[in-house]
């Protein structure tokens, strides 16, 4: 198995995965059991996507659109303040 993905979460893995997955291709999540001792570990990417050998090409292309909306959600943030209500 080869690492598709780096997460930056557990959020973002599972939606990698599931993404793959959708299109065929199984994955798994790596190292999401890990983020609960993170204060203990040393910072580093503890959570990846890892996909088999041949499935890699296709699936690198896929991770790497997600990522990039992912990242793109992250810098611009909901216009309408998200779910939490306005300050009264």
């Amino acid at each position: 198995m080869q690492i598709v993905y780096r997460a930056e979460n557990i959020i973002d893995a599972n939606l990698v995965k599931n993404a793959l997955e959708h299109e065929g291709i199984p994955a798994f999540v790596s190292g999401q059991y890990l983020t609960g001792a993170a204060g203990e570990l040393p910072p580093m990417a503890l959570v990846n996507v890892m996909v088999s050998e041949i499935d890699f090409p296709r699936a690198r292309a896929i991770a790497e659109k997600l990522d990039a909306e992912l990242a793109e959600c992250r810098a611009e943030p909901d216009a309408e303040g998200g779910l939490l209500p306005d300050p009264a």
